[in-house]
């Protein structure tokens, strides 16, 4: 057995774990200060909304060597806007210029065509109007907001109200992150941009569901046991499907990097970039929020619960008999109430003590 497999059966065993739940303010600092740098960023740079947003053209042109900045240049004398050009993976540019209509789009088509010495029918031109746009972001904020409310309600009818509110924060983390990055890396929002968010918001929900099945399935009978808390049991959950979360992150994230810094970067096929930056940091923060932000917080909110508050003073109680009781003193049994099964489920796996009588009267351990 791997390495990895070895600490990913001994995670779920509960022989090894750390303590999660225990350090769940440092995580939730992290996210407020990380979530404020994103709101910030959105607030003071804003989003780089693509043409399909605010309307213009797109010209594409043939092979050239031009530069982008020279072409970015010609673009914004020819047009009097802001132009955005991209080098494509077979030497073409791709120039975005917003806010100009059909007469002024045909001129500035003629005159890339002068600058970059070709035909000028060699240089195309689309037109994309901005009541296209504001349909597609409306159908997106639509598309968004009954995913929520459906989320919310299965997750309540499945789980209970508290994994919903939790895995209902856990979403809206992820996405003001990746708006965030948006904003202050200053990547173009195009419909493959907000693909790319619907899309995340799927795997973050599976993480989280994942872990929640995992609580459910170990709090069955948490209350007819004096040996582990709610967050106990919480923290033991996260630290079961540790390694399968972050099998299941990586080998998502490796094709997506491939897209974002290969694709993208090496190859210069800007047009990957609005959805596989989305999709990268979005499955990022999914993982992340699922083992931070969403089982503490649905542990933070059981502990307020009166049998849980209950069960945490007779399990405290029972700790601090147990650390006074003289060395070499035999622990009461669990409790009557609760069987062997829904004992395992809730503790996990107990050492059983060595017999007393194991080997007396055969000193040489054979029978005669």
């Amino acid at each position: 057995m791997s390495k990895l497999g070895n600490l990913g059966a001994r995670l779920h065993r509960g022989e090894i774990g750390y303590d999660f739940v225990a350090n769940r303010k440092i995580w939730y600092g992290l996210s407020i200060l990380i979530t404020i740098t994103a709101i910030v960023g959105l607030a003071v740079r804003g989003l780089n909304m693509g043409i399909e947003f605010q309307g213009g053209a797109v010209f594409t042109t043939p092979k050239t060597e031009v530069s982008v900045s020279q072409a970015q240049e010609w673009a914004e004398e020819a047009s009097g806007h802001d132009a955005i050009v991209q080098k494509l993976g077979d030497g073409k540019l791709r120039i975005q210029v917003s806010g100009i209509e059909t007469k002024e789009a045909d001129r500035v088509s003629a005159e890339l065509a002068k600058d970059l010495k070709v035909d000028e029918n060699q240089v195309t031109g689309e037109l994309v109007g901005p009541s296209w746009g504001e349909q597609i972001a409306q159908k997106a904020w639509q598309g968004l907001g009954i995913f929520l409310v459906l989320v919310v309600i299965y997750l309540a009818i499945a789980f209970e109200w508290r994994m919903a509110l939790a895995a209902f924060v856990a979403l809206i983390h992820d996405i003001t992150i990746t708006v965030g990055i948006y904003a202050l890396v200053g990547f173009e929002v195009t419909p493959g941009t907000v693909i790319g968010l619907l899309t995340i918001l799927g795997y973050s929900l599976y993480d989280t569901v994942v872990v929640f099945d995992s609580l459910k399935e170990q709090t069955k009978d948490i209350t007819k046991q004096t040996r582990w808390t709610y967050s106990d049991v919480a923290n033991r959950s996260i630290n079961s499907t540790l390694v399968r979360s972050i099998n299941t992150t990586v080998v998502a994230l490796l094709p997506v990097a491939g897209l974002l810094f290969i694709g993208g970067g090496f190859l210069g096929a800007g047009m990957l970039n609005d959805i596989s930056l989305s999709l990268f940091v979005g499955l990022a923060a999914g993982a992340y929020s699922s083992i931070f932000i969403a089982t503490p917080l649905v542990a933070d909110l059981k502990e307020r619960e009166p049998q849980m508050k209950a069960l945490r003073k007779r399990v405290m109680a029972k700790r601090a008999q147990a650390a006074s009781a003289p060395a070499g003193a035999v622990d009461e049994p669990l409790t009557d109430e609760v069987d062997d099964d829904a004992a395992a489920a809730v503790v996990g796996p107990r050492t059983q003590p060595a017999s007393r009588s194991r080997g007396r009267g055969r000193p040489s351990g054979k029978r005669r």
